[in-house]
């Protein structure tokens, strides 16, 4: 039994690896919708979403959401990165209250709320901040290292 061997020309060698690269940016890229806060119901995030990663590697999205007249923070680690038996723990989420979108640092922290070991969500508690300036802040523990994630600061 003979092997065939493909030659492949730069071009096509070039376009089979950008083919890949999408691929595989489709697999590990992927992170969940949250559709509802714990006792709520439908919540609208507010404000940008915030990565937890390293090295160009994202692992949890952090988000902030308002509904039923609270705010909410809110981290989800993905699916790739839980259903590959990763050892983390979201250490906690919180929401954070700021004199202004210009502050160096918050003034307050509510609904905060601790993670356990591979919980793959984990929601601040409801929050009465939606008059005051809010961001979503969550630390997040791979095993090794802690690595921490604020959104945009919301007025």
């Amino acid at each position: 039994m003979s092997a065939a061997v493909v030659m492949l020309t730069p071009m096509k060698r070039s376009a089979l690896i950008a083919a890949g690269a999408v691929l595989l940016g489709l697999v590990t890229a992927t992170n969940a919708v949250a559709e509802s806060a714990p006792g709520c119901g439908p919540v609208t995030q507010i404000g940008s979403t915030a990565y937890i990663g390293d090295n160009g590697q994202r692992w949890a999205s952090v988000k902030q959401f308002k509904g039923c007249g609270k705010n909410w923070a809110y981290i989800y680690t993905w699916d790739s990165t839980h259903s590959a038996g990763a050892p983390y723990t979201p250490e906690l989420v919180v929401i954070e209250k700021w004199a202004s979108t210009s502050a160096r640092e918050p003034y307050g922290h509510a609904g905060l709320r601790n993670g356990g070991y591979r919980q793959q969500e984990l929601w601040s508690g409801g929050t009465d901040t939606l008059s005051t300036c809010t961001s979503a802040y969550a630390e997040w523990n791979s095993g090794a290292m802690t690595y921490r994630a604020r959104t945009d600061i919301r007025c």
